[in-house]
Formats: C-alpha cells, structure tokens, sequence
C-alpha cells in the first residue's frame, strides 16, 4: 500500500507499506535495517550515500530554529539513544542499533553553519543497505512491529491534501464544508501535472475483495417503501449465496474454497454473481479460466458469535459447497448445529489443554474452585466442547452441594440427582454473569433451571440473606461503643430511616477513626 504525498514546494514523496510472506524476526532486523554509518574504507560509496542522504538535519542546540523543533525538542526525537543491539520498541517500531565509537561505532565531522559538528549513530536516519545503494536516495525505512505503526501510514492514503484556511466574515453565516476543501487546498504545479496525467496517487495491490459471512436468512438486507415486498420474498444475493450457486453450475467452482474465488472471478455488483476472469494468468489444463493475484477476506466474526464463527471454520475448509444445508451435512447426516459439523470433521483444536487442567483441580480443589475454573475457561477460553467437559467433571463440581444435602437429611446414602448438577449449574452462571455478562446458554452449556428474574436479582438477593439473630447480637454488642460523634451520627441517620423522612448525610472523618464501623453498625441495626 502506498500513498504520493507532495510538499509545499512542490516535491513528492511516497509513504509505502509492506506486507511480507515471511514475517520478520527481531533477530533478523540487523539484516535488512540499520541505523548507522557505515565503514568508510569498506564501502566508500555507500558511505557517501549515508551520510549525505541518511544523516537528521542539525537541530537542538546546533540548530534551534530548525523546522523540526517545537518547544525546545526535536519532534523527530533527535538525538536518538545509543543501543549495543537491537531491541524491540513499545510505539510499534524497534530500537535500532547504534553502537558508540566506543563501542565500535563510526563517527564522521560535518560542517554545519561554519561549525564543524561531530556526528555519530545517534543522528542517522533508519535505512535500508539494499534500497539506499540501489536509489542513491533519502529513503526511510522502518521494521513494522504493531498495529500503531501500520494504522499510521493507513492515514496517510486516506487523509487527502493539506491545507490551511483563514477568512473574515460573519459567524453566524452559513458553513460550506465543500467550498471550503476546495478553496483551502492547496496544489503545486508539478502535483497538478501529475493529477493531469492521471498517475497514481495512492495504491493497494494486490486486490482485496471482502466476502460476506452470515447465516441462512440472516444477511443485511436494504428496504425502501417500493422493494419491501419483493426484497421480502426474494432477498438479493450477497456474496456467500452467490458462491454456493456459482459452485452448483461449475465444476472449476466446485474445487474452491470460499476465500479462493476472487482469484478466478470477479463480482459483478449489479447482477450479484461471480464470473469468471477474462483476462490474466491462464489457468493450465482449463480453457477460458484466467487467475489474478486478488485476494479473498471474509469478515471477521468474534467466537462469541457460536454459530458463525463455525461457519467461517467450515467455509475456510471444506470446498465446494452449493448450500448452508450441504455445510452442515456429513455423512449424509444432517448436523443440527455448524459447532456440531465442527466437531464431526475434527476441525476444532481439541480440549485436552482444560481436560487436564480440571483434572489437575479435581484432585486437589475444592468444588467452588472447581466451578470458578470451569466457568473461567468457558469464558475467556472458548472450549470447543464445553457440553463434554461438564459431564466429566460435574460431579466434582457438586461434592460439596451434595454433603451438604445428606447433613441436612442425616442420610449418607443420598447420591447425585438432577437438582444436584442444577444448583451446581446455577452457581457457575452466577461466576459467568459476573466475568463476562454471560449466560450458560450463550456460552453452549445446558442452562440451569431458574426463574429467568433470578438472573437479574442476585445482589438483591445477597443483601437479603442474612442472619437476624447474629446481626441483632452484633448491634447489642457494638452500639454502647460508640463515641459521642458517631451516636450523634448514628441516632440522626436511624430517626431519618425510622420517620421515613429520608435525607442526604455525608460522614467525613480522618482514616482510622471508625467510619466502616459506624456504618456497619447502621446496616446491621436495618
């Protein structure tokens, strides 16, 4: 991707982002960047290329009025610091080499405004051995590392040209946003021959063509009061139903995955079909099939969303499909669920990693240790089958509901009944609702089997269980206790509750003087 930005005066350059087939390790950044000058008497050419093109103008103290200042410091963050050996950054660009002369670091002397000036590592520009040889040019190139860097040159493709616009008139006026873009930019002669000749001012290659993911009846569709009839009756295709038909009528089709297509078709956006390419490489052993380098992208789907994240897994593995109900047939047996095609074909990672870790806790835990785990992993870890792993280990879960049930009765010949695992369920929806708002039906677990309100009450609940006989012990115990202050405080706040006549008290006091007691006191006492 890159975008042709032009100066004020006139003079381009292009901002240029990207992506390699094989990623690049931190060790392998010395290899193709570097940060310093280069030995004179090994390459004297290279050497002339860096530290004429390479080298950051001066600024700082040699320099305050430099273009690059503000307040005082370089915007560009030179002087840069001295590192022995690359180390990864925390702004998605890497910390460069740049070795000292001690270190055995070169240093070279410039003459800067009558001054010679030394300079050494801490004021060279990022650059590429190959490119600067090659073009004999100021060419900057950093080691992408994160997303920030990469969202970075993502705005300059889409930021447009600058400008600067003053005016005098009335305030109260009308604002015309367009008149006032086209009356601020500003554009150079040599930009306007460029635009003129309709060369590129930004571009992405190859090809991105992004496909639609969505259940069966379930894509977007757009309504006006003239279509809502027919849009009703006959949705338009979108690109997913348009592969399954491309893939029942050709047999080619029928070879691909779904992310595959644009390779050899192309979407035509007014009739809603794929059509094969009519120019490019010619595919070998097909007559009239030609292939592009574009490339497929479904839309991303978080797992939250079970049953079209599944579908993803299915489109980007299985070839050929002509319908949603082919996808999830196997065998010639129709699966209820995409989850459950998953599991069928083997497709899903395995959940041998939280097996054994619930293994590992049901040997040594107790059971709401256990039920925390479990409802951990269903949240945050997204199990493939969670079903299965509750059935294993759901009796562990349960020990202590149980004991509890048969010292109740006074009868140790009590065993595990179906309202046993159910408050056990109950008590891992509460951990779920409490982790991630979940419940256990949105996380492909059986739900457990509670008024639905229950949901919704459990801090009322929690502050409507309690002892009366333990909390009135604790008032008669505590309230002679307290200090002048507090019973003012105390005896004003109860009379407010007992007259119902409400009121706003605020308690100030330093730290350790009995605040929480006070209060205590006064929730005990209600």
């Amino acid at each position: 991707m890159y975008s042709i930005e032009w100066q004020k005066r006139g003079l381009p350059h292009a901002h240029i982002l990207i992506w390699l087939i094989n990623k690049i390790t931190p060790d392998q950044i010395d290899q193709i960047n570097s940060a310093e000058i280069p030995d004179k008497h090994i390459d004297p050419n290279f050497f002339d290329v860096v530290t004429k093109n390479m080298i950051h103008g001066s600024c700082g103290a040699f320099n305050n009025n430099a273009s690059c200042m503000s307040d005082g410091k370089c915007t560009k963050r030179y002087l840069r610091k001295l590192f022995s050996d690359t180390i990864t950054g925390n702004d998605g660009y890497p910390l460069y080499r740049r070795r000292s002369v001690e270190d055995g670091g070169k240093s070279i002397v410039l003459k800067v405004r009558n001054i010679d000036i030394e300079v050494d590592n801490r004021w060279i520009v990022p650059y590429s051995p190959l490119l600067s040889k090659t073009f004999k040019a100021h060419i900057k190139v950093e080691y992408c590392n994160s997303v920030k860097s990469i969202k970075y040159i993502c705005k300059y493709v889409n930021k447009g040209s600058d400008m600067a616009v003053f005016g005098v008139g009335n305030v109260a006026a009308p604002l015309d946003e367009i008149n006032q873009y086209q009356v601020g930019r500003y554009i150079s002669s040599n930009e306007a021959v460029w635009r003129i000749l309709s060369f590129q001012i930004h571009e992405r290659h190859p090809t991105v063509i992004h496909l639609a993911v969505h259940l069966e009846n379930r894509q977007r569709v757009y309504f006006t009061a003239d279509n809502v009839r027919a849009r009703a009756l006959v949705p338009p295709a979108t690109t997913l139903t348009a592969f399954y038909s491309l893939c029942l009528d050709d047999l080619f089709a029928k070879t691909l995955l779904y992310s595959e297509v644009p390779k050899f078709y192309t979407w035509n956006a007014s009739t809603k079909k794929f059509q094969r390419r009519k120019q490019g490489k010619a595919v070998e052993g097909h007559t009239n099939l030609y292939s592009s380098d574009a490339l497929g992208r479904l839309y991303t789907v978080h797992p939250n969303n079970t049953e079209c994240f599944y579908l993803i897994l299915l489109l980007i593995n299985i070839r050929g499909p002509i319908s949603f109900q082919d996808l999830r047939t196997v065998n010639g047996q129709l699966c209820a669920t995409y989850h459950q095609v998953c599991q069928e074909l083997n497709i899903l990672e395995n959940d041998a990693h939280w097996d054994t870790a619930l293994a590992d806790a049901s040997n040594t835990a107790r059971p709401q240790q256990i039920r925390t785990l479990f409802a951990i992993i269903l949240t945050t870890c997204f199990p493939s089958n969670p079903k299965g792993l509750w059935e294993k280990y759901k009796d562990y879960m349960s020990e202590d509901i149980l004991h509890r049930l048969r010292a109740a009765n006074q009868n140790p010949d009590i065993q595990f009944t179906p309202n046993v695992y159910n408050e056990a369920l109950t008590l891992i929806e509460d951990i779920c609702l409490t982790i991630a708002n979940k419940a256990l039906v949105q996380l492909v677990m059986p739900a457990s089997n509670r008024p639905s309100n229950n949901l919704f009450d459990r801090d009322l609940q929690r502050e409507t269980h309690y002892d009366s006989d333990e909390l009135g012990t604790f008032v008669r115990t505590n309230l002679p206790q307290l200090i002048l202050e507090q019973r003012i405080a105390y005896d004003r706040i109860m009379r407010a509750i007992t007259e119902q006549s409400g009121g706003l008290f605020f308690i100030d006091a330093p730290g350790g003087t009995g605040k929480t007691f006070l209060l205590s006191l006064i929730l005990a006492t209600i």
